[in-house]
């Protein structure tokens, strides 16, 4: 990962949520569960090495050339071309996300 900051802002922000949820529901488990939901989250969302899955779908099978981790150093500018668009990435983060979000929401909700 080239931006530490990013990545320890997530864990101080993990850390909050985890201290709201624990004082809010006076769970110990609850506060656990928030904890690996979120870090699994930002796994997911900042960890992975954004050269290989920042392809189409179809190539994510493939390694990672020489010259496409070359291109993709070369291309990168900034944080807004980190994040490309790729529907079938959207579609499998959102179910993804979207089931571990609401089975956390209804696990701290009861």
């Amino acid at each position: 990962m080239a931006n530490d900051a990013v990545f320890r802002s997530s864990l101080v922000w993990l850390a909050v949520i985890m201290a709201v949820v624990g004082i809010y529901t006076q769970s110990f488990k609850k506060m656990i569960l928030t904890y690996v939901v979120g870090v699994l989250g930002i796994a997911g969302l900042l960890l992975p090495d954004w050269g290989y899955f920042d392809r189409d779908f179809s190539r994510w099978t493939s390694p990672v050339s020489f010259e496409e981790r070359a291109y993709e150093i070369a291309q990168r500018s900034g944080l807004i071309t980190r994040f490309r668009k790729y529907p079938m990435r959207l579609v499998a983060y959102a179910t993804v996300y979207g089931f571990a979000l609401y089975k956390w929401w209804m696990f701290i909700s009861t």
